[in-house]
């Protein structure tokens, strides 16, 4: 039997530390492995591509070799967002796409994205491939599959202007954070109509300016001082691979992708009337109001950018996204997350307003804590959340939502506590239309969470 870091397979994705969990060794043996369960589910070739961090090439090739080992054949369209590989495997018409991207983890870690045959491999379709390693069970091939590059740059914008029309011209703000996005995001823009003012859109796996991650406040600090001292309107904003977007308003304010959710779904639903709009468990109540409002159907669903894909695939709903920043158009588009997209789709919206950010100062917000992170050990999570599910008692709520973790929803907010799927953490948050209400929400989780573990040190 085959050993390979057991730790790298991930609920949505795999990812470790390069050199140590994670080696071309290992990558080519994943390659292998995805390799084998394309050919039993039909596909002949695939689409890969790889983020800019510093161990893409060697990695990339690995794979590569991996999957030309068990007779498939390889497209590989180089440095990319994420995005522009699935699109990629729509454009080639070839089913499978496979991404080597650390997305937005510190720069020594890597990983994979992958899609086989249209699904997106999340939970025990990862822990196959593991199984498959172990067992050397592979499905060879006489003649190994052939390898070309292409370059996808040109399709992949004229495929986003030929579907999004700004109204006006717009000067933005745009800080691509060193990552991916950098290759394709100026050219793409500017062909939409929109002058830029330009962050960090040099890739460098260094990430030497600051974490291209656009979910925490700290890394919009640049965008937030570049709205302030020029006379750009709006400020967007990509994480290290392209599939999650910032957003900060002229005056700084940041609009978190519950909010930007809300905006989309008004703009869809007014095309696609009755539509289901799904949403994660860590996403603002508001949404469902908001969304019963533009005559659509609101659909709480478990985190994870692999689960909601595959939601979304099963009940058909033309639009999705979750609090991470991961938000999937299905209406005009091809149904996954991309944040070049997403922002021109944005543009579009906002650029039928003289003020670009009246509809979004306008969107429903409440008084809400970001995403809380208590920190425990390897298993506890899950092992706690059980026991609360079974124990916790919440005085005045509404409803207990247990579809992922304990979602607590009361006449005035709701709390959250479910266990990560990536690391060992009690993801927590809370909302509430005032403050007073906040702190009650906190206390009732507090007291359940000490119940659970007494003595703990929480994050809050």
């Amino acid at each position: 039997m085959t050993t390979i870091a057991n730790e790298i397979f991930k609920a949505y994705d795999i990812r470790g530390i390069v050199g140590k969990s994670l080696t071309p060794e290992g990558v080519e043996l994943i390659g292998q492995a995805l390799g084998s369960e394309m050919k039993l589910r039909g596909g002949t070739h695939v689409a890969i591509g790889r983020d800019g961090r510093l161990s893409g090439p060697s990695l990339s090739q690995a794979l590569a070799r991996g999957l030309q080992a068990t007779g498939i054949h390889v497209i590989d369209i180089g440095v990319a967002a994420t995005p522009m590989v699935y699109f990629a495997a729509h454009h080639y018409d070839v089913g499978s796409a496979i991404m080597v991207t650390g997305s937005h983890n510190p720069p020594d870690y890597n990983g994979i994205k992958m899609v086989l045959q249209g699904e997106t491999l999340a939970l025990d379709a990862i822990q196959v491939l593991k199984r498959r390693i172990e067992a050397d069970d592979f499905l060879h091939s006489a003649t190994p599959g052939s390898y070309e590059t292409r370059d996808i740059k040109a399709a992949y914008i004229e495929r986003i202007i030929s579907d999004v029309k700004l109204s006006r011209p717009m000067k933005i703000v745009m800080d691509c954070g060193n990552g991916s996005p950098a290759i394709i995001a100026a050219p793409l823009f500017k062909a939409l109509g929109c002058e830029l003012v330009e962050l960090y859109c040099e890739v460098d796996g260094n990430f030497p300016n600051h974490h291209p991650d656009p979910s925490r406040p700290e890394n919009l600090q640049d965008v937030i001082r570049a709205l302030k001292e020029t006379d750009a309107e709006l400020g967007i904003a990509f994480d290290g691979d392209g599939d999650r977007l910032g957003v900060v308003t002229k005056d700084g304010e940041i609009i978190y992708p519950d909010r930007q959710l809300m905006l989309f779904a008004a703009d869809v639903l007014s095309r696609v009337p009755g539509g289901e709009i799904i949403f994660d468990v860590k996403s603002s109540r508001n949404l469902f109001k908001w969304i019963r409002d533009h005559g659509g159907k609101p659909s709480l669903y478990k985190t994870g950018h692999a689960l909601i894909k595959l939601q979304m695939k099963k009940t058909g709903a033309p639009l999705a996204g979750e609090m991470s920043g991961h938000i999937f158009f299905k209406e005009r588009w091809y149904g996954f997350d991309d944040a070049l997209y997403c922002g021109a789709r944005l543009l579009e919206i906002v650029s039928k307003f003289a003020d670009a950010n009246a509809p979004l100062k306008a969107l429903p917000n409440a008084v809400s804590t970001p995403e809380l992170n208590w920190q425990l050990v390897e298993g506890e999570p899950h092992r706690l959340i059980a026991e609360m599910e079974k124990t916790a008692k919440f005085e005045g709520a509404d409803e207990i939502i247990t579809i992922d973790g304990l979602r607590v929803e009361y006449p005035d907010g709701f709390g959250l506590a479910r266990a990560s799927n990536t690391t060992p953490v009690i993801v927590l948050r809370f909302e509430a239309e005032t403050e007073a209400g906040l702190e009650r929400i906190k206390e009732d989780f507090r007291r359940e969470l000490l119940k659970a573990k007494p003595g703990a040190t929480l994050p809050y």
